[in-house]
């Protein structure tokens, strides 16, 4: 990691590359298989078996708890670091990695079932996916009570790392209310439909997952909000998304900066010039929100903006990047075998994750004007 270069602002605190390292280690051994991955839309398993040995996994797990203890400021410096070697394993990674920092905000704030949840994680090693980019405000799939269990049937697309998660964190519909729980993949009724033929992000597999009749004890709801609102369970995954994702997309960028600037010829000075002043600025968004945030943070509409705010201006910079990377490569940019052909695919899909660059403009606004947020 160039930390004080154009691709890395120095951190304020020293403390924030602890974990850089171990992700650029992770990351050599993503990027040996990024190639085959993305040709056959294959999961990145060696990534994952590398996280596995290193410990990456319990990245933000409480050092009480047998985990690392990163805070989310590590967890970005370190995932900017693994997406600079490989999108598709940053990516992938980061759905497991902000669904931690979640839990570890649920301890804090006096969730009964968390603590069991983040013990797993450290000492088993369970990777938790989700389904919360097709689940969103309006889920489809739906339950029904039968004595102390519900029965839920849908589909859940766009559940990343699938092949090689242990639960899937997902919802479903019950009356007038939204139910929120973790379903184990080898539960019975659940299957994993490989629907993931992509753009871009191949190597993410992330495929379709259907339940059929699947029975989730009550007591396993984590959470629950009304129909086509935010409420509680979802300001929480969403606030520890937005920063963790957009550290992601800056790594992609960063990454294509660095090809870019060792390719580069004199006349190249300009666009590089402007790549580094976008990326500082961009990370200087994502680390001033997180301050924004402190370490006692409710997960509320007004933090929901600060955040999304600093995530669009990540993916926003990413995408420029990016773009800017292959237009000072030129031709050579636009062969399957260069890295950056592969970056300018999978940067695409910054723009699709909620809150969208445009959503995130509208939600503030909303605020601004008076509306309580809790819709999109």
């Amino acid at each position: 990691m160039q930390v004080g270069s154009g691709t890395y602002p120095t951190p304020v605190r020293p403390d924030d590359t602890r974990f850089v390292g171990m992700a650029s280690r992770i990351g050599a051994v993503a990027a040996e298989h990024a190639a085959e991955h993305d040709r056959d839309a294959t999961f990145v398993v060696e990534a994952y078996d590398a996280m596995r040995s290193e410990g990456y996994l319990a990245l933000a797990v409480p050092e009480e708890l047998g985990g690392l203890g990163a805070t989310m400021r590590q967890v970005c410096y370190a995932q900017a670091e693994l997406a600079r070697h490989d999108g598709a394993t940053g990516l992938a990674q980061a759905m497991h990695q902000y669904l931690v920092l979640m839990q570890g905000f649920r301890r804090r704030n006096g969730a009964p079932d968390a603590e069991k949840v983040l013990r797993r994680v450290a000492a088993e090693g369970i990777v938790i996916a989700t389904s919360g980019g097709s689940d969103w405000l309006w889920p489809t799939t739906t339950a029904v009570v039968d004595g102390d269990t519900l029965v839920v049937n849908g589909r859940k697309a766009f559940c990343s790392q699938s092949p090689g998660a242990t639960v899937v964190a997902t919802c479903a519909v019950v009356g007038d209310e939204v139910l929120h729980f973790s379903v184990p993949f080898s539960a019975p009724g659940v299957r994993i439909e490989e629907t993931w033929d992509t753009l871009g992000m191949r190597g993410t597999a992330s495929h379709d997952v259907v339940l059929e009749d699947v029975r989730i004890p009550f007591g396993n709801v984590a959470g629950k909000r009304p129909y086509g609102e935010f409420g509680g369970p979802l300001f929480a995954a969403t606030v520890h998304f937005a920063p963790v994702v957009g550290a992601t997309y800056y790594g992609i960028a960063a990454g294509a900066r660095d090809i870019a600037v060792a390719a580069a010829k004199k006349g190249g000075a300009r666009p590089i010039g402007l790549m580094d002043t976008r990326l500082r600025t961009a990370w200087w968004s994502l680390m001033g929100a997180i301050d924004e945030l402190g370490d006692d943070y409710a997960c509320s509409p007004s933090t929901l903006a600060t955040v999304m705010t600093a995530k669009r201006e990540a993916v926003l910079a990413a995408l420029e990047v990016v773009d800017l990377a292959m237009d000072v490569l030129g031709g050579r940019a636009f062969f399957k075998k260069s890295p950056l052909e592969r970056a300018f695919r999978d940067v695409r899909a910054a723009k699709f994750h909620p809150l969208t660059p445009e959503s995130t403009l509208s939600y503030v606004g909303k605020l601004a004007l008076g509306d309580p947020g809790i819709t999109e």
